[in-house]
């Protein structure tokens, strides 16, 4: 019995190690439909060796790899392990294997991919040229992120030609990148392919009536066409409609509401030791799999005891892997602590809403624990224990503060100083403003006389087509570049632009994205009010229509 729970005892003592080292591999996605990519990730702790994609050549085509690396301090140990994302594309339809690849000493468990057989063989035969529509998720949750993939069909020369998808009712719908070409052979017929890709937010739950894409061009006919004056060469095609069944948001689903395929939480950057005074870098990773960037809410600041942590302004990467959205955070922070010891990092959480499998869940980082040394920067003064006296100040029995290193002086005498102090500086003002009051008219009219003719001879830097794309496809920051481009001259900030314009709707989408961008207002709101508000373009306020000159530019912005 002593033996077994020796044996026992060193079984778990080994396990955390074991458990550590071991390299995993995992699907985005589980089913695909032949022609679309999907994404291998392989996670290992062998930082300096790479995966043998040998055994992926045979059923998959290997289109791109990412590589990243993350650093976790955990009780007091530092571990890196690396991850490889492999974009893969089935070479056919079926069940696919994904055998264990080699990485290093270890080996990952093998996979199994259901890859579906295109709708469009039957399409094929009825002509050489025929859309289809391809959605990632056809019951998804009421504003979640759905990706829609249309792709054209041609085995036929086309010399022009527009692909495009109405957005439907219900629904808030925006064009993603630009258009992909390849090629693909369909029942012994090699065509040519052209794919778009489009976001889809629904608004409301219920049926979703999704439109058939279109195509508009021309093929390149022949020169009896050209000779008799015939049309032949113009094709339309209207592809078919989709139905999406929209699910309501559950009863008991975390607030903020977010509906995503998958949520990662890690560290990528976790400093070993930290000295007092000095600052350290903490950055944290989000990957989420099924949303955007205007979906996601804001990765909330650590509060450490002993410690000042400044946040920097989040990176985001938006990409499209096998159809679906994926948004990249990346928050990076600076900590100063401000004593020695061990400083203790409480981890960050986010919920989010499981679409696939209809569940609650809840992302977490552990807490860290790191080494704190004094530095050669200003640590803050221990605190000082009950009774005492503080060091640096201290009051004596006759009325007089002392402080280190200086004279003394009489405590009643401070009022007095205040006080005149405070009588110059009036002084000062007084004279200030009476010798600014005579220049500002003068300087006014010049500069009334300087912008009527830089408005007249300054051209727009933005159009309305910038203004559209950003709207649908850009970030905030953009949306906010364009809008002051496109006044003459242009606008300084978002204040000067708020001023210029007549609408009242456009205003208020303005003071928006002001508080979306400085105040912790909800972006996805800033944009819905900014694409009603802009539809038809900027509507500029008369020069003479009371727009008033601030002398001085606000400190802060409203």
């Amino acid at each position: 019995m002593k033996h077994r729970a020796w044996w026992l005892l060193c079984l778990l003592a080994a396990w955390p190690l074991s458990s550590l080292a071991a390299t995993r591999a995992w699907l985005e996605q589980a089913q695909v439909t032949l022609g679309q990519a999907v994404t291998l990730n392989v996670e290992t702790d062998a930082v300096s060796a790479t995966p043998d994609l040998t055994p992926l050549m045979r059923d998959f085509e290997v289109e791109g790899q990412a590589d990243s690396r993350s650093v976790q301090l955990v009780n007091g140990r530092m571990s890196s392990r690396m991850t490889f994302a492999l974009t893969l594309r089935p070479r056919r339809a079926g069940t696919l294997a994904i055998p264990a690849l080699q990485v290093g000493s270890e080996r990952t468990v093998p996979l199994v991919l259901e890859v579906a057989a295109t709708a469009t063989a039957s399409a094929a035969s009825n002509g050489l040229v025929f859309v289809e529509t391809e959605v990632d998720d056809a019951r998804p949750y009421v504003q979640q992120s759905v990706g829609i993939t249309v792709r054209l069909f041609y085995a036929t020369p086309l010399v022009s030609g527009q692909l495009d998808l109405d957005p439907p009712d219900g629904a808030l719908l925006q064009r993603v990148g630009e258009i992909v070409q390849s090629s693909r052979e369909i029942d012994g017929r090699r065509y040519n392919t052209a794919e778009r890709r489009f976001l889809l937010v629904p608004e409301r739950s219920g049926p979703l009536t999704l439109p058939g894409a279109r195509f508009s061009g021309r093929g390149a006919g022949g020169w009896m066409d050209d000779l008799l004056g015939g049309n032949s060469r113009e094709v339309n095609i209207t592809g078919t409609p989709r139905t999406l069944q929209v699910r309501p948001q559950p009863a008991n689903a975390p607030q903020p509401w977010l509906p995503v395929r998958d949520l990662r939480l890690r560290y990528t950057a976790v400093p070993e030791q930290l000295r007092t005074g000095e600052a350290a870098t903490l950055a944290i990773e989000t990957t989420v799999v099924g949303a955007t960037q205007a979906q996601l809410p804001e990765l909330p600041t650590p509060t450490i005891p002993g410690a000042q942590v400044f946040a920097e302004p989040p990176q985001y990467d938006e990409t499209f892997v096998g159809g679906t959205p994926q948004v990249k955070l990346t928050r990076r922070y600076s900590i100063v602590p401000s004593q020695s010891g061990t400083l203790a990092v409480p981890g960050v959480a986010m919920a989010w809403w499981d679409v696939r499998g209809g569940s609650a869940k809840r992302a977490t980082l552990q807490d860290l624990a790191i080494p704190v040394v004094m530095g050669s920067g200003q640590a803050s003064r221990p605190p000082a224990p009950e009774g005492a006296t503080p060091a640096s100040q201290g009051a004596t029995d006759d009325g007089v503060i002392a402080l280190a290193g200086e004279r003394r002086v009489p405590a009643h005498l401070w009022p007095w100083l205040a006080a005149g102090f405070a009588l110059l500086w009036l002084a000062t003002l007084v004279w200030g403003l009476s010798r600014r009051q005579g220049v500002v008219g003068t300087s006014r009219k010049r500069a009334s006389l300087a912008e009527t003719a830089t408005v007249v001879d300054t051209p727009a830097t933005h159009t309305a087509a910038d203004l559209r794309r950003v709207l649908d496809a850009g970030d905030l920051d953009d949306i906010e570049i364009v809008l002051c481009g496109m006044a003459r001259p242009m606008a300084v900030d978002l204040d000067d632009l708020q001023r210029r314009l007549d609408a009242p709707a456009q205003r208020a989408a303005v003071d928006l994205l002001r508080r979306a961008r400085w105040a912790g207002g909800d972006p996805a709101q800033a944009r819905l009010a900014l694409r009603e508000a802009f539809r038809g373009g900027p509507q500029w306020r008369a020069r003479d229509a009371g727009v008033t000159d601030e002398p001085l530019p606000p400190l802060y912005p409203r």
